[in-house]
């Protein structure tokens, strides 16, 4: 079973960066793919960002690519989102997720292919 924690989220202007990190534990986290998701107000969780278990492959969502950075440092067990140039539809609840690597495969872009969740952090852009 693996436990995630996201943080790093908060309140910043249109324009202004934030760094997201899901931290995980109780299992090993390079052998997992992990993505991030977000959810707005009255909208459905969507895909944001992906990488896969040893970090060289990588997904963006079409919104976010060449805005947003996902990365991970495995000896840390930590997944980071880079956010630059905010704007305010980026603001929602953003969710880490991981699932068990498949040799082979792309980072998934569906959250139903991630069995495990963190509880979400908070971003909110002002205009």
């Amino acid at each position: 079973q693996v436990q995630l924690v996201e943080s790093g989220g908060g309140l910043v202007q249109t324009g202004g960066s934030l760094r997201l990190s899901c931290v995980a534990s109780g299992g090993t986290s390079s052998s997992y793919t992990m993505g991030w998701f977000r959810q707005a107000p009255g909208k459905e969780r969507e895909f944001v960002a992906a990488i896969s278990w040893g970090g060289r492959s990588t997904r963006y969502a079409g919104s976010v690519k060449g805005r947003f950075t996902i990365s991970r440092d495995n000896a840390k067990n930590t997944m980071y989102l880079q956010m630059n140039s905010l704007k305010p539809e980026d603001t929602a609840i953003y969710s880490c997720a991981a699932d068990r690597a498949k040799l082979g495969y792309d980072p998934p872009l569906s959250r139903h292919d991630y069995a495990y969740w963190g509880q979400g952090t908070q971003v909110t852009v002002s205009s």
